[in-house]
């Protein structure tokens, strides 16, 4: 049984969501948050007002920041210790690979991952939606919503709940980096 999950948020500059603006990734390692990152990004593309007014991330403040292709060496190494995990997956993952895609960087084709937004609806059937910060408030998590690192913490927390719950391996998928989608369903 894998025991090591890399939980993960992203924020993008606009609508075409083949950038990010930030990343947060959690590492959770036997049901314990035990390492973060976070870092705002030079996505090197135009802002649109609605994510400057979501995300509260403006050209200015990446200006300086570094780039992806930067960013991957530490990165890469975050993301391959375990298995991917974030809310909406196929978003955060879709936007990884269209990243990866346009900066022409090689990683490793199929992904293993899990979503707790796709968790949620099953474990949490009650819930009045499974939106990060609804499931979030239910479970009495912090959250400043759309700040990479926060998501990313409040979604390795419903991990670590829906692991509380027992085994969470049937909701392990792949994601196909080459052609951005998911290849297979639940077991």
């Amino acid at each position: 049984m894998q025991n090591t999950y890399v939980a993960f948020d992203v924020e993008t500059p606009n609508s075409r969501n083949h950038r990010m603006s930030a990343i947060g990734v959690v590492l959770v390692e036997d049901g314990v948050q035990t390492d973060s990152f976070y870092s705002l990004v030079n996505p090197e593309t135009e802002f649109d007002a609605f994510n400057i007014s979501l995300t509260g991330i403006t050209p200015r403040m990446v200006r300086n920041q570094p780039s992806f292709p930067v960013l991957w060496e530490l990165l890469r190494p975050l993301l391959e210790r375990g298995v991917l995990c974030a809310h909406n997956a196929p978003f955060d993952l879709g936007v990884l690979g269209r990243c990866l895609l346009d900066y022409g960087i090689q990683w490793q084709p199929m992904g293993e991952y899990v979503c707790t937004c796709q968790m949620g609806r099953r474990l949490l059937p009650d819930a009045p939606n499974h939106r990060l910060d609804t499931l979030a408030e239910m479970l009495g998590l912090p959250l400043r919503h759309h700040n990479a690192l926060s998501d990313t913490r409040a979604c390795a927390g419903l991990l670590q709940y829906y692991m509380s719950r027992g085994d969470i391996s049937r909701f392990h998928r792949s994601y196909d980096f080459r052609m951005l989608h998911t290849v297979s369903h639940e077991k």
